[in-house]
């Protein structure tokens, strides 16, 4: 191989385990350490101000200025005790990242000197430079103010030496820039409407809370052969490289014993995300060679997303400290499993009731059955906007690619649910007490305890799979924010609960009893959403095909799937409930689209630089040696073996010419397509054209350097190859 390629693969191979300094409490102990938790609120708060101020983060009521100031006190307290010296508003911006700008808890005091100070305004509300952050229009480059403002239902924490305030970031005409501010309209809409739905079944509830709990798959490589691969570092992904000749066939890596090196980047991340108060729970290996999963303990959905986001900035950090880079895109390698990031989703009352779960009476599942059939008809409804939700320009290569869902929405009940639906559409309540929870299997091993069974299977191939008390949306990407998937799927759930109570309370008041007009809308509904239940193989070439038969949404392109959040049901739903108007809507699409032709553009870009520099020229020199090879056989003898070796080499000589030849080719036809679609001032044309006609000559050009890959002396091939890049010693 070649020197450089040696030299980091060798250090990368001989990296010992990085030491991590465990702390000598309990997790217990130190979990929150970083957090302005209620305890510490307590301690740092007069008990009037704590007071008011958990009543603003329980029921969303408003601070007066003069409580901001002592809130905004008390907490550079505790920040400064841990040595912050800083603060930021901390928000998520359209980029699916995360967003800050420092301050120093410092003012000049007008005589020359300086004063430590951090008020309620500073607290409450910051300007970040609007214009800079994608807005679809709604700022243009001469109109930069936009405002961030607190959300106390989400804790301040300190990272480092900053205190970070979560907020929203909306433009200085009033529309959200963010994905949080659209997330707390959802949850307070859903919580809404659920709550009058609740009434039905328990008058006491007065919350209605949208419980994540997220499952988070991410590959980790070795920095140094990271850094020797521009294609990772730019774009996130390898866009050439041949499938190494072992990569998961063997299915030895899922759940396999974790590597050292690996072992201590996690046990260092656990620790720092338990001191952030983010509740890791899970860690293995994933299917994929250096693939891995982190999952959490269910949260309050806003907490969950803020969570999601902060360890994932977590994550890349702890990674460096460990000779690691995490890739969080959704497919880096081709010939393994992507990454995705499990959403798991339910409804919580106040009262401690958990709407998605079964219950132990007719009552308990008739509420059961009107919770899952209400939220099989708002996936059923906005099937294409939930996709839309979860598309991205990454995610689109992982989706169907047989480890992950396909591009088609669709439900997973299970045999047992699914039978009490089907039996439920077309006879009496009674179907209502079968319900239940787990129930025992006894095995013929005595040893062996009697193991409990789910009343429900797990099905990998389901988009939104019900897992026993939840709903899983496994089609949501590991690279993105989870706001944008329960954004829509709340508000949609909201804008279904309702309809569903105005039609139960029509039926009320013609005199049918509250439990009757209940039964009655849901076997309508039953019928109606029966096209979103399918319990079979999502990866079948039969279930696409009987997809389209049902009405569902199967468009696969992401440019054009992105119009769901244009349609006209969409725009109502949003609209309705409360959390984004129509021009919000325009602006957003217009960020992804232009998002999309960013990412395809930088993509096209890099596989031409690297084609043209690196893969070309040492394919010519390595054919240069080949001739000059064959001319020196011909030079020594001209019997036969020489002449048979020479024809040999010939062969692989034109072999090598041909796939250079197609590179260079297409490589200045990819140039020229990009020119061409970069005259196009729509941007959802533009983004079609990027899909249709760039996208295409990605994978066509890869295949011949993938094949070139194979041919050209190893010890001349510039790039890190699957087989080192994939495989952590």
């Amino acid at each position: 191989m070649s020197e450089l390629r040696f030299r980091v693969v060798e250090k990368a191979f001989h990296t010992k385990p990085k030491e991590v300094s465990v702390p000598s409490r309990r997790p217990e102990e130190y979990f929150g350490k970083y957090v302005f938790s209620r305890e510490k609120m307590f301690r740092y708060l007069s008990r009037a101000v704590y007071e008011k101020l958990v009543d603003a983060m329980e029921h969303e009521t408003v601070l007066d200025r003069a409580v901001a100031d002592e809130v905004a006190a008390g907490m550079r307290r505790w920040a400064s005790e841990l040595g912050a010296t800083h603060y930021t508003h901390w928000f998520q911006p359209l980029t699916e990242g995360t967003a800050e700008k420092h301050d120093a808890f410092v003012e000049h005091d007008g005589k020359g000197g300086m004063m430590e100070e951090f008020s309620g305004k500073l607290l409450v509300q910051q300007e970040p430079d609007a214009s800079s952050f994608p807005s679809g229009g709604i700022r243009n480059t001469f109109e930069a103010r936009g405002y961030s403002a607190w959300d106390p239902s989400s804790p301040v924490f300190v990272v480092d030496d900053t205190l970070c305030i979560p907020t929203v970031f909306i433009a200085y005409t009033g529309e959200s820039l963010d994905y949080k501010a659209p997330l707390l309209r959802a949850l307070r809409a859903v919580d809404k409407a659920a709550v009058e739905v609740c009434h039905y079944f328990d008058p006491s509830v007065r919350r209605v809370h949208s419980y994540l709990g997220w499952e988070q798959e991410y590959f980790l490589v070795d920095e140094g052969l990271y850094a020797a691969r521009p294609d990772l570092m730019l774009t996130g992904r390898t866009l050439m490289g041949h499938e190494a000749s072992k990569n998961q066939q063997l299915e030895d890596h899922y759940f396999g014993a974790i590597p050292a090196r690996v072992a201590a980047f996690m046990k260092d991340l656990e620790i720092r995300a338990l001191e952030l108060g983010i509740p890791v729970k899970t860690r293995h290996n994933e299917v994929a060679p250096n693939q891995f999963e982190l999952a959490s303990v269910f949260e309050e959905c806003n907490l969950a997303v803020d969570h999601n986001m902060l360890l994932m900035s977590l994550m890349r950090k702890v990674a460096r400290t460990h000779g690691f880079r995490v890739l969080l895109h959704e497919k880096p390698f081709k010939g393994v499993n992507g990454s995705g990031k499990h959403n798991n989703w339910s409804l919580g009352t106040d009262t401690g009731m958990m709407l998605m779960a079964p219950g132990k009476t007719t009552g308990e599942n008739l509420r059961f059955i009107t919770f899952i059939v209400n939220t099989l008809m708002a996936v059923y409804r906005h099937n294409g906007l939930l996709k839309a939700s979860i598309m991205s320009a990454s995610n689109a290569h992982r989706l169907g690619a047989n480890e992950a869902p396909p591009a088609i929405i669709s439900s997973f009940l299970g045999v047992q649910l699914s039978r009490v639906l089907d039996r439920l559409e077309d006879s009496s309540e009674e179907i209502l007490t079968a319900l239940g929870g787990k129930h025992g299997m006894h095995l013929d091993i005595p040893q062996i305890p009697e193991l409990l069974i789910d009343n429900t299977d797990r099905n990998r191939t389901s988009p939104f799979a019900f897992t026993g008390n939840r709903f899983e949306f496994r089609a949501v990407g590991s690279e993105a924010n989870c706001a944008s998937a329960m954004i829509a799927l709340n508000a949609a759930m909201a804008e279904q609960l309702k309809e569903f109570k105005a039609e139960v309370d029509a039926l009320m008041k013609k005199g049918e009893g509250c439990e009757a007009a209940i039964l009655q809308v849901i076997r309508r509904y039953i019928k109606i959403c029966k096209p979103i239940r399918f319990d079979g193989n999502g990866y079948s070439g039969e279930w696409k095909a009987e997809a389209v038969r049902r009405g569902l949404d199967c468009e696969t392109s992401c440019p054009a799937i992105f119009d769901r959040y244009l349609a006209p049901q969409s725009i109502v739903m949003f609209e309705s409930t409360g959390v984004m108007t129509k021009s919000e809507l325009e602006a957003r699409n217009e960020v992804k689209w232009e998002t999309y032709t960013k990412k395809v553009q930088i993509e096209s870009r890099v596989l031409g630089d690297l084609a043209m520099n690196h893969i070309i020229p040492v394919a010519i020199e390595y054919q240069g040696r080949l001739i000059d090879n064959v001319y020196k056989i011909k030079r020594i003898t001209d019997d036969e073996e020489a002449t048979a070796l020479s024809s040999e080499n010939w062969a692989i000589i034109k072999e090598v010419a041909g796939h250079t030849a197609y590179i260079k080719k297409h490589v200045d036809e990819m140039i020229e397509a990009r020119k061409q679609a970069n005259k196009t001032e729509d941007m959802r044309m533009k983004a079609v054209a990027y899909h249709d006609v760039i996208a295409p000559m990605l994978e066509r050009i890869r295949y011949h350097i993938d094949k070139l890959e194979l041919i050209v002396d190893d010890r001349m091939w510039t790039l890190p190859k699957y087989r080192e890049l994939l495989f952590i010693r």
